[in-house]
């Protein structure tokens, strides 16, 4: 008979500043076995190789690669390996701000939701938390999450009509405008302008064809360019553009421009 494989264990936890994320988790396990155990938070769990078997509220479930998981508060779940080489799983858990108490119900009865969107979607904002300085773009990614998951599990709840908004579209473009630098939270901006963080973004996207994040990054990068042919350093640039290091204005900067703010500032 063939040894059991030892089990292994690889994790990375961070809590980023964004509004509703109480904890971001990374983890590769084969062989570990999770007890029966509660979270205050709500889980939102994606797994990206193997699957996962798991107990909630006495009903049995799993999590195959195209399915995004969502467990409620206090709700008594454990969980194990459903394949030999284990399971590889990014969760992100959730404060109630984002899903109320009213969905507790229906995810419990329903908590592994299959749409290709809504995984797609939960990707993206895992590559948005993983980087310093895309606040921005992650709290943008995540109202739209929230939005989806309400309406998979309650549509009822979900009444607003999606409309074009240019006149906030604009004041949003000005405020953006005004803080290219320091910049602006979504919360924030959605507290000054009197609008719904989720119609806020898609109000400007609609009006522009471009995400918030993807604007202030614009300006950003436009900013660091005139800084670098200044001959100033890519590290004082980084900060005096609005971006959070060196590393994070690189990475768009490379995005935008295709090459390095180093390269970029060099005579042939």
């Amino acid at each position: 008979m063939a040894a059991k494989p030892a089990a292994r264990q690889s994790v990375s936890a961070w809590r980023p500043a964004v509004p509703g994320v109480v904890e971001v988790f990374h983890a590769h396990f084969t062989g570990y076995e999770y007890p029966m155990h509660v979270h205050e938070a709500w889980t939102l769990l994606i797994v990206d190789d193997g699957a996962v078997r798991y107990d909630l509220d006495r009903h049995e479930h799993g999590t195959p690669h195209d399915t995004v998981s969502l467990l409620p508060p206090h709700v008594p779940h454990n969980g194990s390996p459903a394949t030999p080489d284990g399971f590889r799983k990014r969760v992100i858990y959730l404060d109630t701000s984002l899903l109320g108490e009213e969905l507790v119900g229906s995810a419990v009865d329903t908590p592994d939701l299959r749409d290709p969107l809504l995984r797609q979607r939960v990707g993206q904002l895992h590559q948005a938390l993983g980087h310093a300085g895309d606040e921005l773009e992650a709290a943008s990614r995540l109202t739209f999450i929230g939005e989806r998951l309400t309406g998979l599990l309650r549509p009822h709840l979900v009444t607003e009509v999606p409309r074009t908004d240019p006149a906030l579209a604009r004041r949003l473009r000005e405020l953006l405008d005004e803080r290219v630098v320091e910049g602006v939270s979504l919360e924030e901006a959605a507290a000054l302008l009197h609008a719904h963080p989720a119609h806020l973004v898609r109000a400007f996207s609609t009006a522009y064809g471009i995400a918030p994040h993807q604007y202030l990054n614009s300006r950003r990068v436009d900013r660091a360019r005139r800084l670098l042919l200044d001959g100033r350093r890519p590290g004082e640039v980084a900060v005096a553009a609005g971006f959070f290091d060196q590393s994070h204005l690189t990475r768009h900067f490379r995005k935008l421009v295709g090459v390095t703010p180093g390269r970029f500032a060099k005579y042939p």
